[in-house]
């Protein structure tokens, strides 16, 4: 339990007011020696200066993190709950991997014990590396739904998910059928979004396993509840592609087939996107759509290159997702390293401050979020995450010879193979 009504953690603290592409460097406040003060309510009261804060706050505990860096929780936008056993299986582009190594890990999801347990270990891991904060599928069982959402509730996380919606090409045991998934979602949204800090994201799995009546319901939803999101896969492989027009002859792009059912709006998260027309880029700006880049899970599948360039351009929400298990790691500091290196490989460059924003405070905008998450402004919801910057001597040194808070930030995320990750604390509280 907190001794006090109020208290304040004094480390180094760096956080998003704005986005670096409008703001520039400006768009990041960065405190060398800072003081994060925390109410009672687990929701920020200021952050600064210590210098200029200290007598502000002299009757407050304080609690000292030496050689620590405090950044709000990272986001991630776009992750899977049901295929942390599938995590590491090599092989196979993503159709392939899906038919082997992802349905028969899902499969296990029906039993309601079994996903109780898998919730607790897949939590414990998003806050082991410093994620608070989450986008994610359930399987296509209730069970495996009902049971994040109850373990994430236990431990006050501010996450969305949904159960996923299946009714064709995948195993039997695996598909519910049009009418089940829009009854199922319906319940799953009247019981758990906004219980707690929970949300809810209506979830078909991408176009190929969903028939053109599942989702029409998914529109539906989405209508029925205008504050549930959309959560899916658009573009990710080329053969994907070739089998949406395959399945959905005579109706244009990939992303025409989701748009006539009522799925592409400022609600709608597209995992991936990586093989987009110029058209659909367009129409997806204009309808506000969010976008989760992948890099780990479109280097580990060998799907391509997300074009990050364009996507700013046309100021885009975008967010990281770890995209576990098609990534083969939970940290999105990895995931922020193979976004600059997906970036290099197109001939681009991504900066320390983009990847971070994309992290935080542009993860959460992503999410729909930025009201409550993201950064520490007074009046945040108070979900940060402690890194040690001296976690060996080669990031110590490179810390320590890094003159600008870009260049801190830069080497933060692109020396991350060693533990960095300290702490992850929800609303002031720690939870790991």
């Amino acid at each position: 339990m907190r001794p006090s009504p109020v208290i304040a953690h004094r480390a180094s603290l760096a956080h998003f007011v704005s986005d670096p592409e409008i703001c520039g460097e400006k768009a990041c406040e960065f405190f060398e020696d800072g003081l994060l003060v925390i109410g009672e309510s687990g929701i920020v009261v200021e952050a600064g200066a210590a210098e200029s804060l200290r007598e502000k706050y002299a009757g407050v505990p304080v609690v000292a993190h030496k050689n620590t860096l405090l950044s709000p929780g990272f986001v991630d936008a776009h992750i899977h709950f049901p295929q942390v056993d599938a995590i590491a299986c090599g092989g196979g582009d993503l159709l392939e991997w899906l038919n082997r190594h992802t349905f028969p890990a899902e499969a296990a999801f029906a039993d309601a014990d079994y996903a109780a347990e898998m919730a607790e270990f897949f939590l414990a891991e998003l806050l082991a590396n410093g994620t608070t904060t989450a986008l994610v599928f359930a399987s296509s069982h209730k069970c495996s739904a009902d049971a994040l959402f109850a373990r994430a509730r236990e431990k006050n996380m501010r996450l969305i998910a949904g159960k996923v919606l299946m009714d064709r090409n995948a195993p039997p045991e695996l598909c519910d059928t049009a009418e089940s998934g829009a009854r199922e979602s319906r319940e799953l949204i009247r019981q758990w979004h906004g219980a707690g800090r929970l949300g809810y994201a209506v979830t078909p799995r991408f176009a190929p396993t969903s028939t053109s009546e599942q989702l029409h319901k998914a529109g539906e939803l989405l209508a029925e509840f205008p504050d549930v999101l959309l959560h899916t896969h658009l573009s990710e492989n080329r053969r994907e592609l070739d089998f949406v027009r395959e399945l959905f002859p005579g109706e244009g792009d990939y992303l025409s087939v989701y748009e006539r059912r009522g799925l592409v709006c400022e609600r709608s998260v597209f995992a991936h996107a990586i093989h987009l027309g110029g058209d659909e880029w367009r129409r997806i700006s204009a309808r506000g759509c969010a976008l989760a880049h992948c890099p780990l899970s479109n280097f580990f599948l060998g799907s391509g290159l997300f074009d990050f360039a364009r996507a700013r351009e046309l100021r885009m929400r975008i967010g990281l997702g770890s995209d576990v298990g098609g990534g083969n790691s939970f940290c999105i500091l990895r995931a922020m390293e193979e976004a600059y290196k997906t970036a290099r490989m197109r001939g681009d460059n991504l900066t320390g401050m983009q990847m971070w924003h994309a992290a935080t405070l542009g993860g959460a905008a992503a999410l729909r979020l930025d009201s409550h998450i993201g950064n520490f402004l007074p009046g945040k919801e108070a979900d940060f995450v402690a890194l040690d910057f001296a976690a060996h001597p080669l990031l110590a040194r490179r810390w320590q010879q890094s003159q600008t808070p870009e260049e801190k930030l830069f080497a933060l995320a692109m020396l991350s193979e060693r533990p960095t990750i300290k702490n992850a604390y929800i609303l002031g509280e720690l939870a790991n």
